[in-house]
């Protein structure tokens, strides 16, 4: 794949390495020229000065040919109308943004743009990571609404269908992990010693998910 990075700052230097080292060709657009200083000696891709919402700038970049673009600068509206351009005049069909503002994210991500809204998914990994009570979060979208938590469960849920649990906490299983290895429930599993069994959740369920999961039977 060729991907097209807008952004040389520390998120776009260590995508650009990631890819590289997968075995993808690059290409690194930045406005400040000493940006690119942040990429390794050994970094094989193009380098373009430039900004990302420049067509001529993109088509350096190699815009024509890019399987995916990824806007990670400083600046909300630059990622965002360079994500749109690389979208809607280049057809570039995997396109990603970095946005600040969740209320742009959401708006963005209506437009069928997905976006990293910055502060609050890292305010909240933070959070997770200072409350010990909290519960032990594995994924999160990127809107910062849904996530993946590992759910403790009562002794007495063990032998019981996996769907009585989701009824009763009115929240999905998302996968089991058994004798160390990740499972999707089917309609018929049952939860078994030793289980971790993670759900989807919204922030404002998690409350109500781990009581039910930590009560006997959901409190039956």
């Amino acid at each position: 794949m060729h991907i097209v990075i807008m952004g040389c700052g520390r998120v776009g230097s260590t995508l650009a390495h990631n890819l590289e080292s997968r075995g993808h060709s690059v290409a690194v657009i930045d406005q400040d020229a000493d940006a690119f200083r942040r990429l390794r000696p050994d970094f094989t891709g193009v380098t373009v000065t430039g900004a990302g919402f420049d067509g001529d700038v993109l088509r350096q970049a190699g815009i024509e040919r890019a399987d995916a673009f990824a806007a990670v600068s400083s600046g909300d509206n630059s990622n965002i109308i360079s994500a749109r351009l690389a979208r809607e005049t280049f057809g570039v069909v995997r396109v990603a943004a970095r946005i600040y503002d969740q209320r742009r994210a959401q708006v963005y991500e209506r437009l069928g743009i997905p976006t990293v809204a910055t502060v609050r998914w890292t305010a909240d990994r933070m959070l997770r990571h200072l409350l010990p009570e909290g519960n032990v979060e594995i994924f999160r979208d990127p809107t910062s609404t849904v996530s993946i938590v590992e759910v403790p469960v009562h002794k007495d849920w063990i032998g019981r269908p996996v769907r009585d649990l989701e009824e009763a906490a009115g929240a999905r299983v998302a996968y089991l992990i058994r004798f160390g290895i990740g499972t999707l429930p089917t309609a018929s599993s049952v939860v078994q010693e030793g289980d971790q069994v993670f759900m989807l959740v919204t922030d404002d369920m998690v409350p109500a998910v781990t009581s039910v999961a930590a009560t006997p039977e959901g409190g039956q």
